[in-house]
């Protein structure tokens, strides 16, 4: 009975779990739209794209992605890591990498 009520509760709670983070959040851009300014994106990513000289929406970086520490300017070279990770050097020659820790 506890399975079939947390099957029903996740069927019905789960789906609309994102419309409430979005809604929570504001008008903030999805994915993949133009922006100037990363609190512009839900996401919190402002990205370059240095092939068209603009920017847009792109996700944090996920488990061993390259990333930055933290985002300070107003549009980023590479994103910063998802709730739950740390962008750390695991290798003084290699690049940041969003690591468990």
């Amino acid at each position: 009975m506890a399975l079939a009520i947390a099957l029903l509760l996740s069927g019905v709670l789960l789906p609309c779990w994102g419309e409430f983070a979005l809604f929570k959040k504001g008008s903030t851009k999805a994915n993949g739209a133009r922006c100037s300014h990363h609190s512009e994106c839900f996401s919190d990513c402002c990205l370059i794209n240095l092939d068209s000289g603009g920017a847009f929406c792109a996700p944090r970086a996920r488990i061993t992605m390259t990333c930055l520490p933290q985002t300070r300017s107003a549009i980023n070279i590479v994103c910063p890591c998802q709730v739950g990770l740390n962008c750390i050097h695991k290798d003084p020659d290699c690049s940041r990498r969003c690591r468990l820790i």
